[in-house]
């Protein structure tokens, strides 16, 4: 071999795949914009759903964002990244999940147009870092703050509920979500403390979504043990218990032997005189109702059913946990430590046939500091997408509430920020004064999405938007409906102000760190995995067709 031979130097294992440089920026920016056109049909009052069947045939209508997306199973990495954003977008708001992805693979598609012309990504990503913080300014500057008073929070929930297939009833469901809230917010030196978990959502087919109730209290999808309880306690007393009403079976493996016939009922009798006192002690601390996390004995039934106490058994922890806040009792492990102090209260504790189906309902608590939410609906899937419009609605007022800043919707608050953006990139000099200015076009993806979803003229909206907002109308936005321009304010399109801030920052983070990647290197790492397609290979030494 010649000095002028280089022997090639391989690396990485035969079956891995790289993408280098240019390459790896157009697909990764290739599979960050389909993700985002995935879900762009969906967004705003006119968006459409989508149906996902999964490999168990299990069949999924919505127009969620991240319900899409975590459907779809999406394996391309930088994919899964855009997903991520709409998930921290669900986590943290609970709303905004299409507005967030739809912003990054608008960045992302401005970019793309940047780097043909030569400009570097890591000033594509710095600029977009500085327009981000800019956005947040004027967001900051933009909303106004709420008053937990006023049909302001109902204006809020309607926003959330519009176009995901709740139109019809988005009225009464605003109402019960706003309730709700209420119930279970404290406020102290003027901040408001809500755990939206203290909000539990059951979901039964049957009836209609206006049957939808809150029940202030606790709804919890079991039955009580035995049919000769009385299915409904007036002015309950309940004991919450999170031990097993039965005999322990010993913790190390023991042999009892017995000899004799009368030994044996001896033995029966020690059982049935134990469960008895346990009894006795759940009846001497005056409850009338049992919740318990574990299991009930036969006996014990019986005894209990004998002294008029409702009981159910095999409660979730959380359940519990929601239990305790609704009625105000504390949850024991311990029988013997049962005392009257330790019992919850509520109105009524009843058993109620929803269907087929019986359902305990703890309702009427006084102090309730847990509510239940129950949904009804004709078929299943329209139960599940009612839920999960209450919850965006549930997160959004509650968020409204904390963060106590709102802005208006119907694209207004986009046209205001792509307005601001676009003058302070004039105030910057660099190549990053372009990043600014792509990154306030971006902005106006949301509206212009809004009126091609609605079938109206994307130009023409944009063009009328930005003449109002020229004219210092900054809550101008855009009716879907009639496609004229409105205050979004007055007409009560409202939003919280952290739906925008999260979906900007999410957006610009993500597309600057997938514009920063100029090399993907994928390891197949298929072998000992499963499989291979088609099945196991054919043995060695065996014919074909064997």
């Amino acid at each position: 071999m010649t000095n002028d031979q280089v022997q090639p130097i391989f690396i990485l294992p035969e079956d891995s795949k790289r993408t280098t440089g240019k390459d790896a920026q157009r697909m990764n920016i290739s599979a960050a914009k389909l993700v985002a056109e995935t879900v762009r049909t969906t967004l705003g009052p006119k968006g459409m759903d989508k149906m996902l069947v999964d490999s168990m045939n299990d069949v999924t209508v919505t127009n969620d964002g991240v319900t899409i997306l975590e459907e779809m199973n999406i394996e391309h990495p930088s994919a899964k990244m855009i997903v991520e954003i709409a998930k921290t977008q669900e986590d943290e708001v609970g709303d905004g999940t299409t507005t967030a992805v739809v912003l990054a693979g608008e960045l992302l598609k401005k970019a793309e147009d940047l780097l043909d012309k030569e400009i570097h990504p890591t000033v594509i990503s710095k600029g977009y870092r500085l327009a981000s913080e800019k956005a947040h300014e004027i967001l900051n500057n933009l909303a106004e703050e709420i008053s937990e008073t006023g049909n302001v929070l109902k204006k809020i929930a309607v926003t959330a509920m519009t176009g995901k297939g709740t139109e019809h009833s988005k009225e009464h469901l605003a109402e019960i979500t706003v309730n709700a809230i209420k119930r279970i917010s404290e406020k102290t030196n003027n901040k408001f403390k809500i755990d939206t978990n203290d909000v539990k959502i059951e979901k039964k087919v049957g009836g209609s979504v206006e049957d939808t109730e809150l029940i202030e209290g606790v709804v919890i999808d079991k039955e009580r043990v035995s049919s000769s309880m009385p299915h409904i306690v007036n002015n309950a007393k309940i004991a919450l218990i999170d031990s097993a009403i039965e005999i322990k079976s010993t913790e190390t493996d023991a042999k009892i032997s017995i000899t004799d016939p009368e030994k044996m009922q001896s033995f029966l009798e020690m059982e049935e005189s134990m469960l008895r006192k346990m009894v006795d002690k759940v009846s001497s601390s005056n409850a009338n109702v049992v919740f318990c996390q574990k299991g009930i004995d036969d006996l014990a039934q019986h005894f209990l059913a004998k002294r008029g106490i409702f009981a159910a058994r095999r409660i979730k922890k959380s359940d519990m946990d929601l239990l305790a806040k609704a009625t105000g009792g504390k949850v024991v492990s311990n029988l013997d430590d049962l005392s009257s102090s330790d019992l919850g209260n509520a109105g009524t504790v009843e058993e109620v046939k929803i269907g087929d189906e019986g359902m305990t309902y703890v309702k009427d608590c006084k102090q309730a500091k847990a509510v239940t939410i129950l949904i009804r609906g004709g078929t299943e899937h329209i139960v599940d997408e009612v839920k999960r419009a209450m919850e965006d609605a549930i997160g959004d007022v509650a968020v409204s509430l904390r963060n106590n800043k709102i802005v208006a919707g119907a694209g207004s608050t986009e046209i205001e920020l792509a307005k601001g953006i676009r003058a302070y990139a004039d105030s910057l000099s660099g190549r990053e004064q372009l990043a600014v200015q792509a990154f306030a076009e971006a902005m106006e993806v949301i509206p212009r999405t809004l009126a091609e979803n609605a079938g109206l003229d994307p130009i023409d909206v944009i063009t009328d938007l930005k003449a109002k907002h020229d004219q210092k109308v900054k809550w101008a936005g855009i009716d879907v409906f009639t496609g004229k321009i409105i205050d979004a304010w007055k007409d009560g399109i409202l939003e919280p102000l952290k739906i925008k801030t999260q979906a900007v920052s999410s957006a610009a983070e993500v597309a600057g760190m997938i514009l920063r990647i100029d090399d993907v290197i994928a390891s197949s790492g298929e072998s000992g995995r499963g499989m291979p397609p088609g099945g196991m290979p054919p043995m060695g030494g065996m014919p074909p067709g064997m």
